[in-house]
This record gives structure tokens, C-alpha cells and sequence, in this order.
């Protein structure tokens, strides 16, 4: 909850209460759909290119929401009308992040940023589980509420007595990482990688590395920056007036040995022990980026990490008949494919299927990318592959093995029903838009 009164939230969003008592409780969060209204929520009616959201605010106060957050025209028409407080901003969406960034001050916690071309989320989900072992509160983006939306909503959904925040921040050009870390303002930035994505809008890797750079670039002069070992591309971007701490091989936290579940990780010459309930090699990776984040906060994390990650990441399914598949379809680039066709390829099992599907926003070199990844598929000995949508047809292409084409993912399910025999292990990954979850639907 926001403990804070109507008339701190409108003058924290930049808006002016027209409706409503100024004392009294604030909203328990903000949401910026009014069909997930629910009694004490602060409704934010963003303003979109076709549409005005404010037009459901009357619906929302209705529903039992605590007030709305629209523009002035809509504020208008609601006052006198309204149930609960009508706060007036000309921008709701920067009005939205506004309040977010004064709440963020108002908890004083500390806050951790992390972006990167692949695995963000995962780093955002084994970070938060690493803090919360040791005894912190820890608030975290649900899922991948991670945009100039969702990531303002996530610091308003936090408590009182949080101490730690793990945000993670997407981007998908330039000037967007800059925005989220003016709301954020954090104290700890994570780079878990850079690799071609969003190429189509930006053109290069290292425009993608400018971009994400931003984050070290904004960042406070207390504040830490954490990235990759051996990323030349963020060379360029690296600050001398504050800390940055490396991670993976040769890097200030690198991992000293693995063997299942045991993770030694030697930080700056101290050894660190821990126990991981998962053993995908990217994921300890990411493990590393996530202890260099809690030693930039002077914590040295110890024990068992158990992490809760968000849906669609690596989510092993266990179907009927003894097929195993593993459901990585919430997106998919070059580096998480070639990840994923990695940990498939050094699984047990008695044959290794690979539904895959386009990769999106890869620009002129699309197809290429798509090719490699079939070739490096077969390099691998994956016995089937299984190409969704017309440019995932470009990873057969590279592959010299057993293939099918399939139109949608209705047709790779009824397919891999077909194809899939007992102790065989399934890897679905496609990029979010091809809706790869249809597949085990």
C-alpha cells in the first residue's frame, strides 16, 4: 500500500486532485487496465495514439477502485460524480512514472537494475531469490513488467519496509533505458550481456550496446555497475567515477567449479557456496551477474537458491508417455537459441526434438541468423526439428537432419504427437509473437 494521502499522490504524479477527501489512506497499487480493478487500487488512464483509457474511469471507481489518475477532460466529467479521488495530469503516462520514482524515494530502498540482450528476466528472478534468501525483503517486476509501463507499476505494487528493489529493464531502442532508470534511479546497474536483438530498429550490435549502456551511463556516482568479463562492446560505455564489478571468466566473480547442485563462485579472491536448484549453464551464468550484484550491495549471499522463474522461461513439462518437454517460448535471439539448443543437446535422453520458431526483430540479416541456427542445431545432433511460420522455414534450412515445416503452433502440437516417442526431450522456443505456448495447448 502507499501509505501516503490523495493529496501527496497527485502532487507526486504532477496532477491536481479535483475529486475526493485529501487525507486518509492512498491506493494499495496503480493498474492501467480496469478489468483487473479491484477495491483500493488507483486506476491510471493512459492516453494511447487511438485511445483514451480514461473513458473506463468511471468504471473503475464503480468497481471499488480508491481514485483515478486521467486527464484533465476526463477529470472533469468525473469530479462530483466520482466515488473515490480524481486526480487531473495532462500526461498520465509520465504522471504514472512521476509517482512511481517519488515512491521509489519514499522507501528508501535499495535498488538493482538489470537489462540485457537475453536472460534479464532469469538474472531479475535468481537475483531476487539469492537477496530473499538472506533475509531481505525483496520486491521484483512481476514477470516481464519491465517497460516505461510496467516498470512504474512494479515500484508502486512494493510495500512499506521493502529493502530491496530488482527491476528489470527492457528496451527495444534507443532513449528507452535511459527513461526507466530516471524512475528508478538505481544503485546497482546489470549488463548480463549484449548480442544481436532489436536489430531491425537499431541496425548493429553496438548500437544495441549503446543502447543498453545507457544504464551505466545514467547511473548516480554511488552508484555500482555490473557487467560482462569479456564484453569489448561496453568498453567504450565504462565510468571511471564509479564502481564496476565483472563477472564470468576472468572477471571479478567468476565460477570456480559446479557440480550439481554445488556452485563454488570465487568473489574477488573470497570463496562464495552455493546450493542451485537449477544447472542450465546460462542460468549460472546468470547466477554470477546476480552475486555481483548482491556484493556491489555488501552482501555476501551463502545457501540454497531456489529461484520462482517467470512463466515460459525453461519450464519443464512432463507429458503423457514419458516425453519431457522444456517450454522456453516466452522469446527467443540468437544467444538464448543457441543457449537453449545448447542445454537440450546435454540432456539425457533418447532422442532431442526441437520445436522452433521465427526469431523476430533481426532486420536484414534475418535470414542468416535463422541459417546458423539450424546449422549449429545439426552440429549438435539434435535428431528432429520441427520449423514454425514461414521464416523459421530458414532454420531447415542449416539443418541437415530428420525436419518438418509447420504453418502454426496448433499444427506442431498435433505433430509432435505424432513424432514423439517415450524418453524423447522437447525443447518449444520461439520469439513471444509466434505463440509457442499453443503447442502443448
Amino acid at each position: 500500500m502507499i501509505d501516503r494521502d490523495a493529496s501527496w499522490v497527485a502532487s507526486a504524479a504532477g496532477g491536481q486532485l479535483v475529486a475526493g477527501a485529501a487525507g486518509g489512506l492512498g491506493p494499495r497499487r496503480a493498474v492501467v487496465d480496469s478489468r483487473e480493478v479491484e477495491p483500493g487500487d488507483l486506476f491510471v488512464g493512459l492516453v494511447g495514439a487511438s485511445a483514451d483509457g480514461g473513458e473506463f474511469a468511471a468504471g473503475a471507481l464503480e468497481a471499488g477502485a480508491w481514485g483515478a489518475l486521467v486527464g484533465p477532460h476526463r477529470a472533469e466529467e468525473l469530479a462530483g460524480h466520482a466515488s473515490g479521488a480524481v486526480i487531473a495530469a495532462d500526461n498520465t503516462l509520465l504522471a504514472l512514472q512521476r509517482l512511481a520514482r517519488a515512491w521509489r524515494r519514499v522507501l528508501d530502498a535499495r535498488v538493482i537494475g538489470i537489462t540485457g540482450s537475453t536472460g534479464k528476466t532469469s538474472t531479475k528472478d535468481i537475483t531476487r531469490a539469492l537477496l530473499a534468501t538472506q533475509g531481505l525483503n525483496v520486491h521484483a517486476n512481476r514477470q516481464n513488467w519491465n517497460t516505461e509501463i510496467g516498470l512504474p507499476l512494479s515500484i508502486l505494487a512494493a510495500e512499506s519496509g521493502v529493502e530491496v528493489l530488482v527491476l528489470e529493464m527492457a528496451m527495444r531502442g534507443e532513449g528507452q533505458i535511459a527513461e526507466l532508470v530516471e524512475i528508478a534511479e538505481p544503485d546497482v546497474g546489470v549488463i548480463v550481456n549484449v548480442g544481436p536483438v532489436h536489430l531491425e530498429l537499431l541496425g548493429t550490435v553496438e548500437r544495441v550496446a549503446a543502447a543498453k549502456a545507457e544504464l551505466i551511463r545514467d547511473l548516480h556516482p554511488q552508484a555500482a555497475c555490473v557487467i560482462p568479463a569479456s564484453e569489448p562492446l561496453l568498453d567504450p560505455h565504462r565510468r571511471h567515477d564509479i564502481r564496476t564489478i565483472t563477472f564470468g571468466e576472468g572477471g571479478d566473480v567468476q565460477l570456480a567449479d559446479f557440480s550439481p547442485p554445488l556452485a563454488e563462485i570465487d568473489a574477488y579472491g573470497d570463496r562464495i557456496s552455493l546450493e542451485l536448484s537449477f544447472s542450465e549453464p546460462h542460468n549460472v551464468r546468470n547466477t554470477l551477474a546476480a552475486v555481483a550484484a548482491a556484493t556491489a550491495l555488501g552482501i555476501e549471499p551463502q545457501g540454497r537458491i531456489e529461484p520462482e522463474f517467470s512463466s515460459y522461461r525453461g519450464e519443464v513439462v512432463e507429458l503423457e508417455g514419458g516425453v519431457t518437454v522444456v517450454n522456453d517460448c516466452y522469446n527467443a535471439n540468437p544467444m538464448s537459441m543457441r543457449a537453449a539448443l545448447d542445454h537440450l543437446a546435454g540432456s539425457p535422453a533418447e532422442r532431442r526434438l526441437a520445436i522452433l520458431g521465427t526469431m523476430a526483430e533481426l532486420g536484414p540479416d534475418s535470414s542468416r541468423f535463422h541459417r546458423e541456427i539450424g546449422e549449429h542445431a545439426a552440429a549438435l545432433g539434435i535428431d528432429v526439428l520441427v520449423t514454425v511460420g514461414e521464416e523459421a522455414l530458414a532454420f531447415g534450412e542449416g539443418f541437415d537432419g530428420e525436419s518438418h515445416a509447420v504453418a502454426t503452433p496448433e499444427e506442431a502440437g498435433a505433430l509432435l504427437e505424432e513424432l514423439a516417442r517415450p524418453g524423447d526431450r522437447v525443447l518449444v522456443k520461439g520469439s513471444r509473437a509466434v505463440g509457442l505456448e499453443r503447442v502443448l495447448a
